[in-house]
């Protein structure tokens, strides 16, 4: 039995099913599995109390979170990731007819250094021109680094109901509050799935949310940990990808996404490793200082583990 006990925290996907139900082992380590839901709440406690080995983390809460000196370092393994070009949605009484009338308006979401907002925001700006200092965004909730100060365009509401605040008026649009049956709210970006088509082929990014991070002091203790850790996701993700593929007929509705997101990308629907993800990583990063999430740019390399550069 191995003597390493890891108490580890990260969701329950198809791809990380058998690292939970134990079908997959390391003669290296064991996992002691925390479940938490939902996953977000993961990434709060692993920012403001180091509290597991192994986390799951939205990937530019790691970002901020590395300006503040957190002690966790993240391993290129990209547990979720997406197109997000239908994140955003609008009041249509708010008169908007096209991204850029967002500019002067109030748009909320949860939090300001959200993974999705970056993205959607990126989107918005880099694709469809939108000045995005001349949007107020009207926060539903807190940031999961507490040290963190927003630009002075953002705003807390007092309520944290994104739905309600977009529903009433209160906002305008809202990234992360699907359109929903009443005919008043409405997806800002029609057709998303073929926009998100049309902006990987023009630029090759494939949106990543979050990855694996793990503490410094564990790895400092365990040099191996890493690219363990990396062969273990590995072999999990690709012992799901070949189960859903010889049973397309029993396919979940998570299944049916990534398999569809496999007629955009290519084959492999969650690229793990550094340098096939650097395009998302180049963008994402430089999305962030471009909205003061962090306030320089780094380079990819520099947040990863050494030793899992080359994966």
């Amino acid at each position: 039995m191995p003597e390493l006990m890891l108490q580890t925290a990260f969701g329950s996907y198809g791809h990380t099913n058998a690292l939970k139900d134990g079908s997959l082992s390391s003669k290296y380590f064991e996992f002691d599995h925390v479940e938490i839901n939902p996953v977000t709440a993961i990434f709060r406690r692993m920012v403001r109390g180091l509290e597991f080995d192994v986390s799951e983390m939205a990937f530019s809460t790691y970002l901020c979170s590395r300006v503040y000196r957190q002690a966790f370092t993240a391993i290129p393994i990209f547990l979720t990731r997406g197109f997000h070009q239908d994140a955003i949605s609008y009041n249509t009484n708010s008169g908007i007819q096209s991204p850029t009338d967002l500019e002067g308006r109030r748009v909320g979401v949860r939090g300001y250094t959200v993974t999705t907002g970056v993205w959607v925001r990126g989107i918005l700006n880099s694709v469809y021109g939108v000045d995005l200092d001349q949007v107020t965004w009207v926060l539903s909730g807190d940031e999961h680094v507490a040290e963190y100060v927003a630009p002075p365009n953002v705003e807390t509401a007092d309520s944290g109901d994104l739905r309600a605040m977009l529903a009433s008026g209160e906002i305008d649009a809202a990234i992360g509050a699907p359109a929903s049956d009443s005919p008043d709210i409405q997806p800002l970006i029609p057709d998303a799935r073929a926009a998100g088509a049309e902006y990987f082929r023009n630029t090759g990014i494939y949106p990543i949310n979050h990855s694996i991070v793990v503490r410094n002091d564990v790895l400092e203790a365990n040099p191996w940990l890493a690219k363990e850790l990396f062969t273990m996701f590995t072999a999990a993700k690709r012992t799901y990808l070949e189960s859903v593929r010889s049973n397309r007929d029993d396919m979940n509705s998570a299944d049916k996404a990534l398999m569809d997101v496999t007629e955009i990308v290519g084959d492999d629907p969650l690229p793990y490793g550094l340098v096939s993800s650097m395009p998302a990583l180049e963008a994402l990063i430089q999305f962030c200082v471009d909205q003061q999430v962090i306030p320089e740019k780094v380079e990819p390399e520099q947040v990863f583990a050494p030793c899992t550069l080359t994966l």
